[in-house]
């Protein structure tokens, strides 16, 4: 659905995107991650058509950002990292706004909005000005916004950028929503954990350079010491340490709040022959599992040097 190839943009002397490709399948959601700076909204705003290039492709749809504009802005919705909003009209007024500038007729705009309204969880507000809203609240608007034409593709620029815990868990509820009508998405974040649940792949930018691309689990993977074993035993701990020392695939071991962690360098079918191993040599187990990476560590070491 979504197609970039070789993307880069200069502003003067300043490179902001570095020559990036990747692809996002129709239907699919993408994790756009990255720090401040890196490049995430520059390539949003080409995607959006609001921006050229200065080389490279980019296709939304099978269109060419730069030679069929027109019809790549009938297939999206864009909602930017930060947005105006027309204080003095109500909810139902904003969107109807909106949609009349897509030719949306009056009679259909009757239909869509409050179905739009209840999407984002904003009907009990349609009557009440924008400026008396929330910031969360003006965020679900502006999602509502973007969707009046009923876009394939929704490109939306750290959607839950300032919004308290509750906020965030209810804007992320509505895109698992669109996730589930079938809407291509594009999301960006400079926070990885943010996107690990509701992404199909996760793309991360540092420097206008696309430093990796894959799921949750192949980031995990790329990444040799962040994969550890979680281990508990009646008694015999030390015996049990010296015992996983002299495997090749444990890289250290360590003692943390009663239980013993071990950096594992192996596959899964070893993981499963070391537990069967350990009950065959009567160790007495009672915990063995493997220990998630922290997502914000795995993102540090992927960037780290990256641009140096």
């Amino acid at each position: 659905m979504i197609q970039i190839e070789g993307l880069t943009k200069r502003f003067g002397k300043m490179e902001a995107l570095k020559g990036i490709t990747f692809e996002v399948e129709k239907g699919s959601v993408f994790g756009f991650v990255g720090p401040n700076g890196a490049g995430k909204s520059t390539t949003m705003s080409i995607l959006a058509t609001l921006m050229a290039p200065t080389s490279g492709k980019a296709y939304v749809g099978g269109y060419d950002v730069t030679k069929d504009p027109k019809k790549i802005r009938k297939q999206i919705g864009y909602m930017p990292d930060f947005f105006g909003v027309y204080d003095n009209l109500k909810a139902e007024e904003y969107l109807n706004f909106y949609a009349s500038t897509y030719g949306i007729s009056q009679a259909e705009r009757m239909k869509i909005i409050p179905q739009l309204l209840e999407l984002v969880n904003l009907s009990h507000k349609k009557d009440s000005y924008v400026d008396t809203l929330s910031r969360g609240m003006k965020q679900r608007l502006g999602l509502a916004r973007s969707l009046v034409h009923n876009p394939e593709v929704l490109l939306l620029d750290e959607p839950a950028s300032g919004l308290d815990p509750r906020a965030r868990i209810e804007l992320r509820e509505i895109l698992k929503e669109l996730r589930s009508m079938g809407k291509t998405i594009i999301i960006s974040s400079h926070i990885l954990p943010e996107l690990a649940e509701l992404s199909d792949v996760i793309g991360i930018i540092e420097e206008g350079q696309m430093v990796t691309i894959g799921n949750v689990d192949q980031i995990y993977r790329q990444l040799q010491g962040h994969k550890q074993l979680k281990i508990a035993v009646l008694d015999r701990e030390h015996e049990l340490i010296q015992h996983l020392k002299a495997k090749t695939y444990i890289q250290g071991v360590y003692q943390e709040n009663g239980y013993i962690l071990a950096d594992y360098l192996g596959q899964d079918e070893e993981q499963i022959k070391l537990l069967q191993e350990l009950v065959q040599a009567n160790f007495p187990i009672l915990t063995f599992s493997e220990v998630e990476g922290n997502l914000e560590q795995i993102f540090l070491e992927i960037t780290r040097g990256v641009g140096s």
